[in-house]
């Protein structure tokens, strides 16, 4: 469970447990020749063998050798799997220390006391940002309390190991959105042609002209490794996903699929954010047109990630939310802290905050009452929750929302990530750098066996 602790100002949330969950097991199946004019083996296959009796498909642990006899004679020998077991790197969790010390904040405060920085910030400052930072305060510290209780959250003298210092990032060899460059200036597919690929049997390679015209899923109980431009990637079972940037959404409208819930992180235009090698910032109005009515389903619940900007708050509220058919139902906070509790930024700093904002939303109603199944009731949206976590170092990988959104939404619903990096059973998920995430370098070998 990614829920470590659910109080009534909100949850306290694992990211790296959640990603673990899927408990991702590299299955090789390997040929042993015993003949002498076969002394070498040879690795044919990868996969991911997972147990479909588990949560969200999880796998089995393979502790005990699995050996599967090929058809021949005893020369031609046999096969046997070879299993390795991979988990995200937890190093990329550890955020031991604050971004900005309080102090060196206050040093901050001071020396620009004469300049005129914090012009928009002050013209931003409302009513509502004290009641904010209060419930955030009140909110958090009882998560945090909680998960200091339980051992989750530890003062870092207790568990400094010295190891502390510069992490080093796996390097990003396959630039993913330059790839949706260079797959808009490939043939399209015919309009009548297959929209959805699906991963089949022993498939670990997707032609680059496949990814950029269609959906790729995985539909069976197994997680699968593909190669793209010499890069390998995991995929969970049970997920699919277009590499594709906002002009080449038209697969995922071909799909003959509504969705229940639609979960979107929008680039938001920022000056003080340098996005190379990242998405391109999108303006409100090319997010404005983006076709939400289109796939959305009837009461379909809408997640929209804002920054720390008031005017693209009032921007999804009173204008994005209306032209989509959508009526705002409750906002609420991820709080980004430490491992011992600290929040990553001081919450008072007018430039960082250690929190933002989501915006959720249900479409207005599409289906009559006459018609809704009555045995289905989906209780309402509270308002003002909070999210706390340990965030991911690298950059914009947001907390999973799979959990703490599931009353909210319609049992076996469909559901929808816009502009993601990372995939998750049981969703659909698109954007061009959709696979970032998933790439083996994010990943380690725990342990192996066969």
């Amino acid at each position: 469970m990614s829920v470590v602790h659910h109080l009534p100002p909100g949850w306290l949330l694992d990211h790296l447990s959640f990603i673990n969950k899927v408990n991702y097991q590299l299955c090789q199946h390997q040929e042993s020749f015993c003949s002498k004019n076969n002394p070498t083996s040879s690795v044919y296959m990868d996969s991911l063998q997972l147990d479909p009796g588990s949560p969200f498909g999880a796998p089995a642990m393979c502790f005990a050798p699995d050996f599967t006899t090929v058809s021949g004679n005893d020369d031609e020998g046999s096969c046997e799997v070879i299993t390795e077991k991979y988990v995200f790197r937890s190093e990329l969790f550890n955020v031991t220390k604050p971004y900005i010390v309080p102090a060196v904040h206050k040093e901050r405060q001071q020396s620009n006391k004469n300049e005129n920085l914090v012009t928009d910030y002050k013209q931003e400052v409302s009513v509502s940002v004290g009641k904010i930072r209060e419930l955030i305060l009140d909110g958090s510290s009882k998560l945090i309390q909680e998960g200091l209780r339980s051992g989750f959250l530890y003062p870092l003298v207790e568990k400094q190991d010295g190891s502390s210092g510069c992490i080093t990032l796996p390097l990003d060899a396959c630039n993913l959105s330059e790839l949706c460059e260079m797959a808009k200036h490939l043939p399209s597919l015919n309009e009548m042609e297959l929209q959805t690929l699906q991963l089949m049997g022993d498939d670990v390679s997707v032609i680059e002209l496949d990814l950029s015209s269609q959906i790729i899923e995985n539909n069976s109980s197994f997680s699968k490794m593909i190669t793209l431009m010499g890069q390998k990637y995991l995929l969970p079972p049970q997920s699919s996903f277009l590499l594709s940037d906002i002009s080449c959404m038209q697969p995922l409208l071909n799909c003959g699929k509504t969705f229940d819930a639609i979960v979107i992180d929008p680039p938001w235009e920022n000056k003080s954010v340098k996005r190379s090698n990242r998405y391109s910032s999108l303006s409100p109005q090319q997010i404005k047109r983006m076709p939400i009515p289109k796939l959305a389903a009837a009461d379909c619940l809408i997640v929209t990630w804002v920054t720390n900007r008031q005017k693209h708050l009032c921007f999804v509220k009173e204008e994005l939310y209306p032209s989509w058919s959508v009526e705002v139902v409750a906002e609420w906070y991820w709080v980004k802290i430490t491992n011992s509790g600290e929040f990553v930024f001081p919450l008072d700093s007018p430039h960082k905050k250690p929190y933002e904002c989501l915006v959720l939303g249900r479409v207005k109603e599409k289906t009559p009452l006459a018609l809704r199944n009555p045995d289905v009731r989906i209780p309402p949206v509270p308002d003002q929750k909070l999210i706390v976590s340990v965030p991911c170092v690298l950059h914009s990988h947001k907390p999973p929302l799979t959990e703490v959104l599931r009353d909210y939404i319609k049992p076996g619903g469909q559901c929808l990530e816009l502009f993601a990096r990372n995939l998750q059973p049981g969703w659909m998920s698109w954007g061009n750098e959709v696979l970032k995430f998933q790439h083996m370098d994010y990943f380690i070998a725990l342990e192996s066996g066969c």
